[in-house]
C-alpha cells in the first residue's frame, strides 16, 4: 500500500494489522475486551512486542472469555506465569483478572461494554487530521474521562495512554495519517 502509515516499518505482522484492524471502528464487546487486555500489557513495552504474542494470549486467557477469566485462580495464574508465550508480568495477570469482573458488571448495568465506551465519543468515532506520526499525541480528553471512569469502576492498567492506545485501536479515533489509504477506508 503506497502511503501507509509508517509505524508498522516493513514488519509484515504489524502491516497486516494497520492495513485490516487498526482504527476500524469495533462494537463487538469480546474484541474491545482483547484490546483492553493487550493495550494493558502493552504498558512500558511496544505494540509489536504484544502483536507477536497475540495468538499466545488468546489461546493463554480463554481467547478474552471474560466469564472464564474471572475464574482464574492461583494455579491458573502461576500456569500463565510460566507461559513464555505471553508477557509474563503478574501485576498484568491479575489485573486482567479484575479487569474481567468490571467488564462483566459494566455489561451487566449498560447492556453492553460498546454501549458503554463508545458513550465516551457521542457514538462516533474522531477523525483526525494529521500530517505526520509526531502530531499524534499519547493522550486526549477523552482518553482521560474514559481511563478515568473505567478506574472508578474498578479497572487497573487503564491510564489515559493506554486508553488512548485501546482508543485507537478499536476504531474511537482515526489516527491513520491523512496521506495514508487507511484514513478514508475506516470512515466507511
Amino acid at each position: 500500500m503506497e502511503n501507509r502509515c509508517p509505524w508498522p516499518s516493513g514488519d509484515d505482522l504489524m502491516i497486516a494489522y494497520h492495513d485490516t484492524e487498526w482504527g476500524v471502528p469495533v462494537h463487538d464487546d469480546r474484541k474491545l475486551f482483547e484490546f483492553i487486555v493487550l493495550d494493558a500489557f502493552q504498558a512500558g513495552l511496544s505494540w509489536k512486542t504484544v502483536l507477536h504474542k497475540r495468538e499466545a494470549f488468546r489461546t493463554a486467557f480463554d481467547d478474552f472469555d471474560a466469564g472464564k477469566i474471572v475464574k482464574y485462580d492461583d494455579k491458573k495464574v502461576d500456569e500463565l506465569m510460566q507461559n513464555s508465550g505471553i508477557i509474563r508480568n503478574k501485576q498484568k495477570i491479575l489485573a486482567t483478572i479484575t479487569n474481567a469482573q468490571c467488564f462483566l458488571d459494566i455489561q451487566k448495568e449498560f447492556g453492553s461494554f460498546d454501549a458503554y465506551l463508545w458513550q465516551f465519543m457521542n457514538n462516533k468515532p474522531l477523525v483526525n487530521k494529521w500530517d505526520k506520526l509526531s502530531q499524534l499525541p499519547a493522550s486526549s480528553p477523552e482518553s482521560d474521562m474514559m481511563s478515568k471512569a473505567l478506574r472508578k469502576r474498578g479497572f487497573s492498567f487503564i491510564g489515559t495512554t493506554i486508553c488512548y492506545a485501546f482508543m485507537q485501536a478499536a476504531g474511537f479515533v482515526n489516527d491513520h495519517l491523512i496521506s495514508c489509504p487507511r484514513h478514508q477506508e475506516v470512515q466507511k
